[in-house]
């Protein structure tokens, strides 16, 4: 009788919890909260139905299972995978995670055959195949929109290869550029941003499938097969490693925290060039919002939210890096805690780059303003000091005390070193000849700056070749 009874407790068990053989009660409501993931893991059903697919035709193409069970599993799987895409199917919180959804759904679906679609497969290795693909796919929807500013940034730079503005150093005026150069500085930026994604997808596009629980399995799989037909470049070489490896997923968070970072360089400029002391740029009315109490306040929310949204970034980076910091071999429940945040940051970096590129896109740049702001801060002093060095013969470290006097007596006269007469540079000191005043001009000092890499229009000219050529070459 009381063996009976057992059996019975235990038939009733398993139908709630189909991933246990060996756990004869149920478990306690707190660990239910506790364990299950299907709240935050479901983003992953399409991942886990194509890698099904692709698994239950390995097993009938190797003779595991049979055809007509393969059969019934696809078409199933297929069903479902529209059922739920369409909201017909919902999944609930009933079920402990994604896999398990999936399982009892097509059970229930298609009856013992799908029962088999677990042969030679372990939850481990199912999840990370379903992460793994989540990630690559991602990698590259992530890439695909940098390289859209990316884009940005060049078309604003060919209509400002003349326009001058003030560079800067410790936020101090410093040498004038043109604006076009700036914003290939930020083109540079994004071109490593993308270059770390493509990097990153070919270092883990490695198939975990066949994996199972760490050490492989005795059924004859073929783990090319799957991992050709789900877009992996091969199958991974250490089943161990591989069960609990979450360096993809790190290696995605560590990208987008540095391409947020990047953003938020950006943003910060934007703030600043938009305000009244500036006025350099000017945001669309549509990427900005009003104040509750002040009428003519005009607020710069689109920077502002990517700018704090990097700090979320760099956070889910770290907590992933805390979990993984002490994990022994092999899987490890803790990597449960590897997918909100990749889920957060994915999220995140799609729609900051959009709406990035979109406000870029449609701001308008004030040219007599940042024209007007180059003839504050004595930004041709260099110039000055290089025509002494050149022209003169004077050691540098002499015209550049030299050079100091000039901008202290430009104070006095409260003028821009620009704007001063030979007369004037003459009283100073005998050494400058006439032609000086042409090289304190600020357009001149701007194209005075030549060499490989530099702000000249003619340079800046030369570099949206290369991005462009550079971005016809990824598309």
């Amino acid at each position: 009788m009381q063996f009976t009874k057992n059996l019975y407790f235990k038939e009733l068990f398993l139908k709630k919890n189909i991933a246990s053989a060996r756990i004869n009660i149920e478990s306690s409501a707190l660990l239910k909260e506790l364990n299950d993931s299907l709240p935050f893991d479901k983003e992953l059903f399409r991942e886990d139905i194509i890698g099904s697919i692709a698994h239950a035709r390995m097993l009938s193409n190797q003779g595991i299972i049979s055809k007509e069970d393969f059969a019934k599993i696809e078409q199933g799987l297929n069903e479902l995978l529209g059922e739920i895409e369409s909201g017909e199917v919902v999944l609930n919180e009933g079920d402990e995670d994604i896999h398990m959804a999936i399982e009892r759904l097509l059970t229930a679906k298609i009856g013992d055959a799908a029962k088999r679609v677990h042969t030679a497969r372990s939850r481990n290795d199912q999840v990370a195949t379903d992460f793994r693909l989540y990630v690559m796919n991602n990698n590259k929807e992530i890439a695909r929109l940098t390289l859209e500013v990316i884009e940005s940034f060049i078309n604003i730079a060919k209509n400002n290869t003349d326009t001058l503005l003030p560079g800067m150093t410790h936020l101090q005026h410093a040498q004038p550029i043109n604006f076009a150069y700036h914003m290939l500085a930020y083109a540079s930026m994004f071109k490593r941003d993308y270059e770390r994604f493509i990097s990153s997808f070919e270092r883990n596009n490695y198939s975990p499938l066949g994996c199972a629980a760490l050490a492989g399995t005795p059924h004859p799989i073929d783990r090319e097969q799957t991992a050709n037909e789900l877009g992996f470049s091969k199958p991974s070489i250490n089943c161990l490693d591989t069960v609990s490896d979450r360096d993809f997923a790190l290696e995605i968070l560590f990208n987008i925290s540095t391409l947020m970072m990047h953003i938020s360089r950006l943003s910060e400029e934007l703030i600043l060039w938009s305000t009244s002391e500036f006025k350099f740029v000017t945001l669309s009315d549509k990427h900005a919002t009003g104040s509750s109490i002040m009428p003519q306040k005009k607020n710069p929310d689109i920077p502002e939210l990517l700018r704090g949204k990097t700090g979320r970034a760099y956070g889910n980076l770290v907590s992933l890096l805390t979990v993984m910091k002490g994990l022994p071999l092999a899987y490890n429940k803790d990597t449960q805690e590897d997918k909100e945040g990749v889920f957060d940051s994915v999220k995140t970096a799609k729609l900051s780059l959009m709406v990035l590129k979109e406000m870029m896109d449609e701001m308008r740049v004030n040219k007599e303003n940042m024209e007007k702001a180059c003839k504050v801060g004595h930004l041709s002093a260099t110039d000055l000091a290089d025509y002494l060095v050149k022209h003169q013969n004077m050691p540098f470290r002499d015209a550049y005390h030299l050079v100091g006097d000039v901008v202290n007596q430009a104070e006095e006269l409260g003028k821009d070193i620009s704007e001063l007469t030979y007369e004037e540079l003459s009283a100073i000191n005998n050494s400058f000849k006439e032609d000086v005043v042409e090289v304190l001009n600020i357009r001149n000092s701007m194209n005075a700056r030549d060499s490989f890499g530099g702000t000249a229009s003619k340079r800046a000219k030369e570099q949206i070749e290369i991005l462009q050529n550079w971005l016809k070459g990824q598309k």
